[in-house]
């Protein structure tokens, strides 16, 4: 079961901004759905075989993940760099439970079961 969404939107006003601001987080850049805004979302952000892996802490209902499928693309920014991500997919737990290593794998008594994974595009394999 994910996280309850009036979770979200006290993360999304408090604690989002401070995680961008400090620069420790993976920052996922992404464009809103209906508005065309651009979003800044502090995830954790594992890196897979080929792309990275979101655990989908609030489900695929979130804003984010709605405006990264929605698009097809996003940017991340981790580590220094800015990759460039597309072909958002959602996937279950098993080939997220594959991918991820035991010690980044959510707890099984959380109940997540949706995971988003998406792939670096040729232009962030070029950089």
């Amino acid at each position: 079961m994910p996280m309850p969404q009036w979770w979200g939107h006290i993360n999304k006003r408090v604690f989002n901004p401070r995680a961008i601001e400090g620069g420790k987080w993976p920052v996922l850049v992404h464009t809103g759905r209906s508005s065309g805004s651009t979003y800044r979302t502090p995830l954790d952000a594992f890196e897979v075989d080929g792309g990275y892996l979101f655990i989908l802490v609030y489900g695929s209902g979130a804003d984010w993940v709605r405006n990264v499928r929605a698009s097809g693309t996003a940017r991340l920014r981790v580590g220094g760099k800015e990759l460039e991500l597309g072909a958002p997919r959602l996937v279950g737990e098993d080939e997220a439970f594959a991918a991820l290593p035991a010690a980044s794998r959510p707890p099984r008594f959380l109940r997540i079961t949706e995971f988003l994974r998406m792939d670096l595009t040729t232009d962030s394999l070029q950089r």
